[in-house]
């Protein structure tokens, strides 16, 4: 089961880093690059404003599903057709949620439009996620992998069939992108159910109320949690769109940088999701290893945010370039703060698995309601003012704060000591990066010699050290 685990793991990775990157930098960038700054800034806070309620679609049905299935595989078939009927349900009250909010910032009628395909987009997106954590729990791990880049693959054939041709005479529409998305989903959604209606059979379709609000009982502190995450880390570009006189230029701006920030993002989020299993089973078994695997897994994720920051700080122009054909100069300054931004997240992401496999989640939903109303408040003074980069000075304010309240609760609540050693080597590695910085110039060939540099780096101050991670996660493997 481990060598089968571990393999699906590597493929699941492998292909994240071949297809998503693709469609991230190859088709998501060169649409912005097609229809400009204010177009895409218009479709960038109407996709984060289907984002903010998200949660409501899923209620944690899909951690649900995953552990009881692996449970109790033979009851698959009873089990999905309740729950897409609850589904459906939970679907008209986020579509409900997030139209009144659209009308609350004040969207006009073709605004509107498009908001619904995006809203249908979201539920698609939630019922592939679904099917796979059927998929995860019947231990499909190669079909899982396959289906979670399917509809990315699909997207790059589709988009890019019409960016890079010429099957079109007029220009590329911002609403051509939503439709493809649309279609993309759909057709993974279909062979998702396919696949899972061989394995399984046909459903029956019935709504069980009992089993709903049982459910619901058992998931909500986490729903609350990532409503709230999802609230202070996606109504940047919605408030920078509707209140800044120039709005969807300088949200088209502000995405240009958000891009590569959200990428580094979910590779962090697959770090972290192998993390909570882990983190769960040493708390419960109130093992000694806790302290060395946060510390090596802490070092890995921040040390390579730290060489991030540095990096695009000193290159932002050239990384930008290298996407980007237009508003490069203007997006440098919020491009910057958001690429330093994610050393806070790093933090939250390894103390608030952390915190999550221990139960915490009062806590973190206290920090995080904390978090809502620092960001919505800096948001509203410094966006009128300085735009896209005060949006994202807005953001780095509100992960630190949140990151910081994780990393000290985390330490006094499981009383870890935090090794002066790796406070020495934080320091030593950003002074090493401040004299590669100065005495490395910036440009398209120099920057692979920071990064090699750089690399080189975090290896000598044990920042990656692979094998005692390895060997922590192996052994903890073996207790259980």
């Amino acid at each position: 089961m481990q060598k089968k685990f571990l393999s699906s793991l590597l493929l699941i990775i492998v292909l994240n880093l071949l297809i998503k990157p693709l469609a991230i930098f190859g088709i998501d960038a060169s649409v912005q690059n097609r229809v400009g700054a204010s177009a895409y800034g218009l479709y960038f806070s109407l996709l984060n404003l289907s984002f903010l309620f998200n949660i409501v679609l899923d209620v944690g049905i899909n951690n649900y599903t995953t552990k009881n299935i692996a449970q109790y595989p033979h009851l698959v078939g009873r089990y999905w057709g309740k729950i897409m009927s609850f589904r459906l349900i939970l679907f008209f009250l986020y579509a409900a949620l997030t139209l009144i909010m659209a009308l609350v910032f004040g969207y006009d009628s073709n605004q509107l439009i498009l908001l619904g395909v995006l809203v249908f987009n979201q539920l698609l997106v939630t019922l592939i996620a679904f099917v796979r954590s059927h998929f995860g729990g019947l231990h499909l791990f190669k079909t899982d992998a396959i289906i979670s880049v399917l509809d990315r693959l699909l997207l790059i054939f589709i988009c890019g069939a019409v960016l890079f041709t010429n099957v079109t005479d007029g220009e590329f529409q911002i609403e051509w992108f939503i439709w493809m998305q649309t279609v993309a989903y759909a057709l993974t959604a279909i062979t998702a159910f396919a696949l899972l209606i061989h394995k399984t059979g046909l459903p029956k379709f019935r709504l069980n109320k009992a089993f709903s609000f049982a459910i619901l009982r058992k998931s909500y502190p986490y729903a609350l949690l990532i409503l709230l995450m999802m609230i202070y880390t996606r109504t940047d570009s919605v408030m920078l769109e509707r209140i800044h006189p120039n709005g969807a230029y300088e949200a088209g701006v502000y995405a240009q940088g958000f891009r590569l920030l959200d990428a580094l993002f979910m590779f962090g989020m697959i770090f972290a999701n192998l993390l909570l299993p882990i983190f769960a089973r040493i708390l419960k078994q109130k093992s000694t290893d806790l302290e060395a695997l946060l510390n090596q897994s802490r070092n890995l994720l921040m040390g390579g945010a730290i060489l991030i920051g540095f990096i695009c700080h000193a290159n932002a122009s050239e990384i930008l370039s290298l996407i980007y054909e237009n508003n490069v100069a203007e997006s440098v300054p919020s491009f910057q703060l958001l690429m330093w931004c994610f050393i806070a997240m790093s933090i939250s992401l390894i103390y608030g698995t952390l915190l999550t496999a221990g139960g915490n989640l009062k806590f973190l939903n206290r920090i995080s309601l904390v978090g809502v109303l620092a960001n919505i408040g800096v948001n509203l003074y410094l966006i009128p003012i300085y735009g896209a980069t005060g949006a994202a000075l807005a953001t780095i304010i509100t992960q630190s704060l949140t990151a910081l309240a994780q990393l000290l609760y985390a330490h006094q609540f499981l009383k870890l000591n935090f090794p002066m050693k790796t406070i020495l080597h934080t320091l030593a590695l950003v002074l090493w990066m401040l004299l590669m910085i100065r005495f490395v110039p910036s440009g398209n060939y120099l920057l692979f010699t920071q990064i090699i540099v750089g690399t080189v780096l975090l290896f000598l101050h044990r920042f990656i050290d692979f094998p005692s991670l390895i060997s922590l996660v192996k052994k903890s493997e073996l207790k259980n």
